[in-house]
């Protein structure tokens, strides 16, 4: 329990790895809050900022569908938001409830309506929400009042390009992240994001289970971005096949496949809810025929790339078939993607998104940038860095193996490493100065030591046993190179993209 100026906290209502939530009255007109505080003692600057952001944003909507947002002040090292208290609970805590699942058809369709519309009142001003799922959905089962609540990572802007990240930095809840979201599509994000996370709900919801059903991570970031659930109806007989198709088409892998407005949802649902009270059940529909956007989208794909596209991922797909037979001998290849700056070589390349997904790698990339262009080997390095953050982001288990790793590998010498790539140091520690030796034997010995790092991450992962590959860096001209993109797994294959002089 919390000590709070100007509210007396009643109950803790629920925590989580980041925050701990209370309700309340505040004092000066016995109105009852909600109290949302973040859990560390000493939070990091970027925490405070999401905070100061979800409490900006929940404020500005002036939406009878939002829980309102009533101030937010410092308490101790931290931030409070007090919010609205309507009495409500969220449908995840009410999902556990006899009384409340196998929810009935008429109510799943009148809940989904309103959540329908509160969505599209948020759209149309301007926010993604980007982590709609039950735990954020709150209904008052007494009143029928449903509202939508934590707008952590809330944004204002119309489309944003997530990166290939770590997968335990990925924002949102990840069995409701739609494929865009986990930055493995290679395709900007805008506000269709939201209608994948409201299928999956609604799949939840009806069903009783998640779509994909797998507490592994890398396997379920997979099945979002490459494999389809299995329909509503053929888990829940008494599901229509026509409620079924509405929430298949909410979950379409690519958003220009998706509803395109919430309008066109609600439209659809509302034809389901109005056949089912005349006739009690719901015979087809055509899906989507009010579906009409107010924004202008370009598909986005590759156009007039098939043919790169096919060789970029025969090349993969032929090296990792290679590496996963026994005694598998040559297994790297390198392909050089040209062209001017501009012409579309990154985005090609990040077509690798997916498989390298599906086969549990890594995907790293450097760029001579236009202030490190004169710097040798610079787009290694910075590849390189990339892919050290990545490690650092795994679960301190995996942290401690990769130290273990490289710890062997490098012996005394890691200092070498460290100052080139200075976040080493954040997995093996400080390390020991190296002796002083002439030029030829540094530049023989940072050969030999730069080797000896790349090859720890280039093993094979599958049993019988760990083994290294072989791998060098030939030597390439930093006046020539403008980006290089490699992938890591078992089995590389390493993609360098250049860009050719004007």
């Amino acid at each position: 329990m919390i000590t709070l100026p100007g509210a007396a906290i009643l109950s803790k209502i629920y925590e989580s790895s980041a925050t701990l939530v209370y309700r309340g009255i505040r004092e000066q007109d016995n109105c009852a809050v909600v109290a949302k505080v973040l859990k560390q003692d000493y939070p990091s600057v970027g925490e405070l900022t999401r905070y100061r952001q979800e409490y900006e944003i929940t404020h500005s909507l002036n939406i009878d569908g939002v829980v309102k947002a009533y101030s937010q002040q410092d308490y101790q090292r931290t931030l409070v938001i007090l919010l609205e208290d309507f009495g409500g609970e969220s449908l995840e805590r009410l999902q556990q409830q006899s009384d409340f699942y196998p929810m009935p058809l008429s109510n799943f369709l009148s809940l989904a309506i309103t959540i329908t519309d509160i969505l599209g009142k948020i759209h149309a001003a301007n926010v993604i929400h980007k982590d709609i799922n039950p735990s954020n959905i709150v209904l008052n089962p007494n009143t029928g009042v449903v509202k939508m609540i934590d707008f952590g990572i809330a944004t204002r802007f119309s489309r944003t390009n997530p990166t290939f990240k770590s997968l335990h930095l990925l924002e949102g809840t990840l069995a409701y992240l739609s494929p865009e979201q986990t930055g493995r599509m290679n395709r900007m994000l805008d506000y269709r994001t939201d209608f994948y996370s409201l299928g999956t709900t609604f799949y939840e919801l009806l069903t009783g289970q998640l779509p994909f059903p797998t507490s592994d991570i890398l396997e379920l970031v997979h099945c979002h971005i490459a494999k389809q659930p299995l329909p509503p109806h053929e888990i829940n007989s008494n599901i229509p096949k026509p409620v079924s198709e509405i929430i298949l088409k909410l979950m379409a892998k690519n958003a220009e496949d998706r509803y395109q407005s919430a309008w066109g949802i609600k439209a659809d649902l509302e034809c389901c809810a109005g056949q089912l009270a005349e006739i009690d059940r719901i015979d087809r529909i055509q899906l989507g025929l009010q579906d009409i956007s107010q924004q202008f989208q370009i598909p986005q794909k590759l156009y007039g790339r098939e043919a790169e596209i096919g060789a970029l991922l025969a090349a993969f797909d032929r090296v990792a078939a290679r590496g996963e037979r026994e005694n598998a001998q040559f297994n790297v290849e390198m392909m050089l993607v040209s062209g001017y700056a501009g012409i579309g070589k990154s985005a090609l390349v990040q077509e690798l998104y997916k498989p390298i997904t599906a086969k549990h790698g890594y995907f790293i990339s450097g760029k001579f940038d236009q202030f490190g262009r004169n710097i040798p080997y610079s787009a290694i390095v910075d590849a390189l860095q990339k892919l050290v953050l990545q490690l650092l982001a795994e679960p301190d288990e995996q942290v401690q193996q990769w130290r273990s790793r490289l710890l062997t590998a490098l012996g005394n010498n890691g200092q070498i490493i460290i100052d080139v790539i200075p976040e080493v140091e954040l997995i093996i520690g400080k390390q020991p100065p190296v002796p002083s030796v002439g030029a030829t034997q540094a530049q023989n010995r940072f050969n030999r030591i730069f080797q000896n790092f790349v090859r720890v991450f280039l093993f094979k992962r599958t049993p019988p046993g760990n083994f290294l590959r072989r791998f060098t860096v030939d030597r390439l001209s930093h006046t020539e190179v403008n980006r290089a993109n490699i992938t890591r797994r078992a089995n590389p294959v390493s993609i360098f993209d250049w860009s050719l002089p004007r």
